[in-house]
């Protein structure tokens, strides 16, 4: 069973009815989910800030509870998304953004493309790529990935396989043991969603790459800036790598890395303290 309602509210914002919720009070935090995630991942880390802060959280169109937009994601209208978003709410304070994983590319780029409205940014775990090349023109990828989709869609694979296919990735991404979401269904048994996760693994790279271009184009603002990393506890070579790279992203935006450890690429869940006093300790 879901909880019913919904938190939040649908929002209209550039032509798409986006599932935004808007909690607590004080400076605005806006936390963006990683690729093909929603808005409960971030359950934890919102309880721990809401008393200090107010909350800006917002599912992607196709995502969660947002409809699908027409076109395949993009970096700068992810940016421009969040602005928006903020506008929507009456939030024309500069905002403190939070984006993990794919996430971190858009809070960069909205901070680079909107800088009188950030106050900061949190880089949770985010995804680096430091000489991206997409190989195929993104149309192709494009196509390719409403295809693939449109055949597991016809074939019920969402309705019989979406949320144990979620849970099982969560599960790849976490240390800890975590109780299911109670909208893992609502979602994850849908084509839309399916779609949506699809057309964003398909964009990656190239927003990886729009990504590189901004950062030549468009100086980051001056403000605080940290890159929290993920750290397992081991001292594999892959662990080790994956730290020097998000040590090399801190350094890169003049910022500061810090670690949370024992946690997965979902610090969210496993390490929500870590998150909260990595944004409560940014000014």
């Amino acid at each position: 069973m879901n909880p019913r309602p919904a938190p939040g509210r649908i929002l209209r914002v550039g032509g798409v009815p986006l599932h935004v919720l808007s909690e607590g009070a004080g400076p605005v935090v806006v936390l963006g989910a990683g690729l093909g995630m929603a808005w409960f991942d971030w359950d934890a880390v919102a309880a721990r800030l809401v008393p200090h802060r107010t909350v800006v959280r917002f599912d992607r169109p196709g995502l969660g509870l947002s409809a699908p937009a027409a076109a395949p994601p993009d970096l700068a209208a992810e940016a421009d998304r969040i602005a928006a978003v903020l506008d929507a709410l009456g939030h024309r304070a500069p905002a403190t953004v939070v984006g993990h994983s794919l996430a971190g590319f858009h809070a960069e780029a909205f901070a680079r493309l909107h800088p009188a409205r950030c106050a900061g940014l949190v880089l949770v775990d985010g995804s680096i790529e430091e000489d991206p090349r997409p190989r195929l023109p993104r149309e192709v990828r494009t196509a390719w990935a409403r295809g693939a989709a449109g055949a597991l869609s016809a074939a019920g694979l969402p309705q019989l396989l979406g949320p144990a296919a979620r849970r099982l990735l969560a599960r790849a991404g976490t240390l800890g043991r975590h109780p299911r979401r109670g909208w893992e269904r609502a979602g994850y048994r849908t084509s839309r969603v399916l779609r949506a996760c699809a057309l964003e693994n398909a964009s990656y790279p190239y927003q990886a790459a729009d990504l590189a271009a901004l950062r030549r184009l468009r100086p980051l603002p001056a403000v605080p800036v940290t890159v929290l990393a993920a750290h397992d506890g081991s001292e594999s070579r892959s662990a080790l790598r994956w730290l020097a790279r998000q040590r090399a992203l801190a350094a890169e935006l003049g910022g500061r890395c810090t670690v949370a450890a024992p946690a997965g690429h979902l610090v969210m869940a496993d390490a929500p303290d870590a998150v909260a006093r990595a944004v409560l300790d940014l000014d």
